[in-house]
């Protein structure tokens, strides 16, 4: 290869180079410089809600097991065979107050009547019988001791006779009345408005005096006993024992697949003991008419039966001139976030009066209409630009 060839392979790269750098610089310096653009912040998008005073009463949510106010153990005061049963006095079945349950054979009761009869018979008639011995001793007695005129010894007047035969005639009249008694005893009847939750009792079977053949228990009212944290009642009105004073009212509720049951209910007593173990207080709330059964009532709600395990909701004092917000906009150090005029975030420190399940009451640090911020912002400080969703972003 010769020189120029050689020389010619080098320069030519460079020379493209050199065209290429020459190019490259003649654009850079002709284009036109982009205009620089200054973008507002238009804040960060939030939701408000806007908050003024209220008069709010207090709701103490609690949970207990639905059980009844009253509660018996059917026991026979006389024995014998059973003849005759209620056809509803199964498990489960329910009763009002004075309904008949069951029937003891009562043959042996009728004629221990017959004989407490003919026992008083016989005592009368010896009674009877020592009156006219009686009156003509006194005769006897008057015409032998005319001069003396002493008074005569018992004896011979017959007043002790007298007296054991009045106390014969007594004890078979007595006779007679626990007679009657135990035959009135032969039929059973419901003590109170009940359900049957247990029984042990057939035809044909004998019961003994004491032993219990079933349990009922009352429909008048359910109670439902609810334990509560000492600081909650300080908000509700529950009547001191032996008071006939109105509680707080309840509302009980039971979930039932996407159904809620409820019935209403008060405060009727507290059990007047702190539970050991949980350190809480235990009310009672009655429901009445659990069972529906009140006469002339259609049963517009299903049974609050026992044994349920419910939600149950006391109604306690009214709280004047507060603000309820929803209790996560309550932040650190009892601090809500607010929204001015301006649009800007500020921290305004809160007074709290209660705290409930999903909610916060405040006393002090809003102004009527206040804007409480709902969402939770990354960073927050005071003065921080919002804008509230909804609003078109600036252009």
């Amino acid at each position: 290869m010769s020189a120029k060839q050689k020389l010619l392979k080098i320069a030519l790269p460079v020379v493209v180079i050199l065209a290429g750098f020459a190019g490259m610089q003649l654009m850079v310096h002709s284009r036109t410089a982009p205009k620089k653009e200054v973008r507002e912040n238009p804040g960060a998008l939030v939701e408000v809600k806007s908050v003024n005073r209220e008069n709010l009463p207090v709701v103490v949510i609690g949970t207990g097991t639905v059980g009844s106010r009253q509660e018996a153990s059917i026991t026979p005061q006389v024995g014998g065979k059973v003849t005759s049963l209620a056809p509803g006095f199964v498990v489960g079945g329910l009763f009002a107050k004075g309904d008949f349950l069951f029937k003891i054979e009562d043959t042996d009761y009728r004629l221990a009547i017959e004989r407490a009869k003919g026992a008083i018979a016989k005592a009368e008639y010896d009674l009877a019988t020592v009156e006219g011995q009686a009156r003509v001793a006194r005769i006897e007695w008057e015409r032998l001791q005319l001069a003396e005129k002493k008074e005569p010894s018992p004896l011979v007047l017959y007043e002790p006779q007298l007296k054991n035969a009045q106390a014969n005639v007594n004890s078979a009249k007595a006779a007679l009345s626990q007679a009657e008694l135990d035959l009135a005893r032969t039929s059973v009847y419901a003590p109170f408005p009940c359900l049957v939750r247990s029984e042990e009792i057939d035809l044909g079977q004998y019961v003994t005096v004491g032993k219990s053949v079933a349990t009922v228990a009352g429909t008048g009212a359910a109670e439902i006993v609810v334990p509560l944290p000492l600081e909650e009642l300080q908000w509700l009105a529950i009547p001191r024992k032996g008071a006939n004073g109105n509680g707080s009212k309840a509302l009980v509720k039971l979930a039932v697949g996407d159904q809620v049951l409820t019935w209403k209910g008060r405060v009727v007593r507290s059990l007047g003991e702190v539970d050991s173990r949980g350190r809480m207080a235990q009310v009672v709330v009655a429901v009445a008419d659990p069972y529906n059964l009140e006469r002339g009532r259609a049963p517009k709600r299903k049974d609050l039966e026992i044994g349920m395990f419910v939600d149950v909701e006391i109604i306690g004092k009214t709280l004047n001139g507060v603000y309820a917000v929803p209790r996560s906009t309550l932040r650190d150090g009892d601090t809500v976030w607010t929204m001015d005029d301006e649009g800007n975030l500020r921290v305004t420190p809160v007074t709290v009066v209660r705290r409930e399940r999903d909610t916060v009451v405040l006393r002090d640090g809003f102004q009527e209409g206040a804007r409480v911020v709902l969402t939770n912002i990354s960073g927050a400080a005071e003065g921080m630009k919002l804008r509230l969703a909804g609003e078109e972003n600036p252009q």
